[in-house]
């Protein structure tokens, strides 16, 4: 039987009724650094030496970084000297390594706290190794590619999980937290005197506090916690004047807490593999780092990575004088693996002294991408802007925004006005925007205009006007994150990166990058060589975490680091992830693995991919003390029985019968009345009205769910559209083509001349 679309039918017959009748932006504070001389040294004696200045030392022989302190009479190594710039290429060599940047001795130094000219070592690292990869050349070729290394050779070992009750959490751990009055400063929703910063282990609920506190406790090793380590090595916030005093206060409350539970013992039946974490207890990475590898960021001025995770603060990673870094105000969060959630009311947003670097570098080129990866929290808001370098509601250099399902880039240049009007918007039908993880990336050069790419392709919408020039840039507009300068354009979402180029980035670039990936992401090896007997073999997964509660494991790899090792025939089934001690309860999406690692699949170097499929498990501890590793059914000649599942069958139930009447919900109902009037959706009178009625639209299409309110939002959504219809003399005609406005009604609409109303109505509604 046919659905009948009630609802349509309906939306149809109040059609058919309806028918017959700037200002500038503030200037944040900022400071310039220190000014350096202009060189007047021996000019450089080789072409490396030349990239050396241009690229690593022109950025750090300023006073307020490393120029400081290693100038030509200061502290050795003296590779920030002014005088001779050859002598400081000598002096820098055996601190950097020019094939892995950022395994360099100079970034660890740095990474490790060593005179960070920003508040967050890690970002200064990152900067550092931005500057050394483009010395060596890497960021010519695009990026530099990624190294496997082996792990530590660990084996799986017993380990205490956290029980599920916060009971001895609350007895403890919580208690001393809720008790010494300092942590309730920041670390609680009702933080007083506040800012409240996550996460929030002081919370008065102790589920919440709990949950918060996890990450920061090592049970089998509580002096490695973070919440000891915090106090003991780096002096915060402790509430008595000795720090080593409250650091030993707090190791005895986690030691009390973990003397309590008991380890969880590895089954020795199971066929297991070595042990791997991800971080060391130091927050190191004790795997291979994954993200970013083969970037194309030739060109980039100013980039986010969002690493830093703490702080309201993100900072501008791209060694592009001035640092663009952006601050948060309202509801801003940091989300694990390496990004921030931007709820309602919050935004960041750099200063518009930094932010003229964009200015001066894009219109200088005549060209720019904005390049980001985004989840919308959502795919209902609208004037949502997600990126923006703009002053006000009504005047922009550019802002790349959502509409509901669709992307919207808006842009000044000489062919736009000065709010980048018309926009360029994706086909409504294709629903580019997903409440998903994406990389979105707008290009704009003065041939094609405005392009729009969606995780890796070209949407296809072609800018309606074309490219001009960037003449009309204005330089004191601000960059700003998730929202308007005067925070009236809210977008809600997650962003784990964003970097902008002074280029315009191609097809295949934009695939490049779209490959590299993004967040915290890492190749962990599961050593197996004693299994299959191959020499330095391991099954590989790239591994990221998901969100605050969960990892995400990704493309399981059999490969070998030993480049001339071929494994014959390696049989694999039954592969469970364990963690803590124990396979996972649940996530075990390769449990009925079955392949064989042949030489024909097998790609030394590459090795041969074991599933396409990814997985999700549960955090424990967190990325610094989870332990994880790899059980098998069979791998090669090893073989485990497990005893089968049995489980209580339930007897089917019959469910009351479903209505064979449905209706429409109400994206569907918009686009209805679109068709049937010929009004495109995006027209601002009719959009206007949808966002206003849209609460009042069915959102499921079950019959049993329609309610008065509908019947009334139906009505006023086809009054708007039918009144936009009939006074836009071009849609009017496409809908009404025999209908004359200078002929007398009476006259016109006589006998059969009734047909000129009725007969389109009819067919365009019964057409849909």
């Amino acid at each position: 039987m046919r659905k009948l679309h009630l609802i349509h039918i309906a939306a149809w017959c109040v059609l058919l009724a309806a028918c017959s009748g700037g200002a500038k932006v503030a200037v944040n504070p900022d400071s310039a650094p220190p000014a350096v001389d202009d060189y007047a040294g021996p000019a450089p004696a080789t072409a490396d030496v030349q990239s050396f200045r241009v690229n690593f030392w022109q950025n750090v022989k300023a006073n307020n970084r490393c120029g400081g302190c290693h100038n030509a009479n200061g502290q050795v190594p003296r590779f920030a000297r002014n005088d001779d710039v050859n002598q400081a290429y000598d002096a820098i060599l055996p601190y950097v390594d020019l094939t892995e940047p950022d395994k360099s001795p100079l970034v660890a130094k740095v990474g490790g706290g060593h005179n960070c000219w920003l508040a967050d070592a890690k970002s200064c690292a990152d900067i550092l190794t931005t500057w050394i990869t483009k010395w060596a050349g890497g960021a010519g070729g695009g990026g530099t590619q990624i190294a496997l290394q082996a792990p530590n050779d660990t084996e799986v070992g017993d380990s205490k999980a956290f029980p599920d009750s916060p009971a001895l959490f609350e007895s403890t751990v919580w208690a001393l937290v809720r008790g010494n009055g300092k942590c309730l400063r920041c670390h609680a929703p009702d933080a007083s005197p506040g800012p409240s910063q996550a996460p929030f282990f002081a919370s008065a609920d102790p589920n919440e506090a709990y949950a918060a506190a996890q990450a920061k406790i090592n049970l089998d090793d509580p002096a490695s916690s973070r919440f000891v380590v915090r106090l003991r090595n780096e002096s915060h916030n402790c509430w008595t004047s000795s720090c080593a005093n409250d650091a030993n206060a707090m190791q005895a409350a986690i030691q009390a807490f973990a003397d309590q539970v008991q380890p969880t013992p590895v089954d020795p039946a199971l066929k297991v593999s070595r042990a791997v974490t991800i971080l060391n207890a130091d927050g190191s990475p004790a795997a291979t780092v994954a993200s970013g590898g083969n970037r194309f960021d030739t060109n980039v001025i100013a980039r986010y990575e969002f690493k830093t995770g703490s702080g309201d603060v993100a900072y501008d990673t791209s060694g592009v004088d001035p640092e663009l870094d952006l601050q948060f105000t309202g509801n801003v969060t940091w989300v694990g693996g390496w990004g921030v959630n931007i709820k309602s009311a919050g935004k960041a947003q750099g200063t518009t002294t930094a932010s003229k670097k964009l200015f001066d570098r894009i219109k200088a080129s005549g060209e720019y991408t904005i390049e980001a990866w985004i989840a919308p929290a959502d795919v209902t808001q609208d004037n949502a802007w997600i990126v923006s370098y703009s002053g006000s509601e009504t005047e922009r250099n550019v802002t790349l925004a959502q509409r509901a399902f669709q992307y919207e880039a808006l842009a000044r240049s000489s062919t736009t006005g000065a709010n980048g009007a018309p926009a360029l918007v994706t086909l409504d039908t294709d629903r580019d925007a997903q409440a998903s993880l994406q990389h979105v990336v707008l290009t704009f050069d003065p041939v094609n205009g405005r392009r729009l790419y969606v995780n890796g392709s070209f949407t296809g919408d072609l800018d309606p006007r074309p490219g001009g020039s960037l003449a009309d840039w204005d330089s004191t507009y601000a960059l700003v994150l998730g929202n308007e300068t005067s925070g009236t354009r809210q977008w809600q979402g997650v962003v784990r990166f964003l970097a902008i180029h002074d280029r315009a980035l191609t097809l295949a670039q934009i695939q490049q990058n779209f490959a590299a990936g993004v967040g915290e992401r890492y190749f962990l090896l599961f050593d197996v060589s004693a299994l299959t007997g191959m020499a330095q073999s391991y099954v590989m997964f790239e591994v990221s975490q998901y969100d605050n509660g969960s990892y995400l494991f990704n493309k399981p790899v059999f490969i070998s680091l030993d480049a001339s090792a071929m494994p014959g025939s390696i049989p694999i089934k039954g592969m469970r992830i364990g963690i803590n001690g124990a396979e996972a309860l649940v996530g075990q999406a390769y449990a009925k693995l079955d392949t064989t690692v042949s030489n024909a699949n097998y790609s030394p170097g590459s090795g041969q991919l074991l599933s396409r499929v990814g997985t999700v498990i549960g955090l424990q501890r967190g990325p610094r003390f989870d332990q994880f590793f790899l059980s098998f059914d069979q791998i090669g000649s090893q073989t485990h029985t497990r005893t089968p599942e049995t489980g209580v069958q339930s007897a089917p139930v019959d469910l009351p019968p479903a209505s064979d009447i449905g209706v429409r919900t109400f994206e569907q109902l918009n686009q209805s009345m679109s068709r049937i009037t010929g009004v495109p959706t995006t027209d601002s009178g009719v959009r206007s009205t949808y966002l206003q009625v849209q609460q009042q639209l069915p959102p499921v299409p079950d019959i049993q769910a329609f309610l008065a309110s509908h019947q009334t939002g139906i009505a006023q959504l086809a009054i708007k559209y039918c009144a936009v219809m009939v006074d836009n003399a071009t849609y009017r005609q496409a809908f009404f083509p025999s209908l004359n406005l200078g002929t007398a009604p009476a006259t016109q609409f006589a006998g059969p001349g009734k047909d000129i109303l009725l007969v389109p109505l009819l067919t365009k509604a019964f057409q849909q």
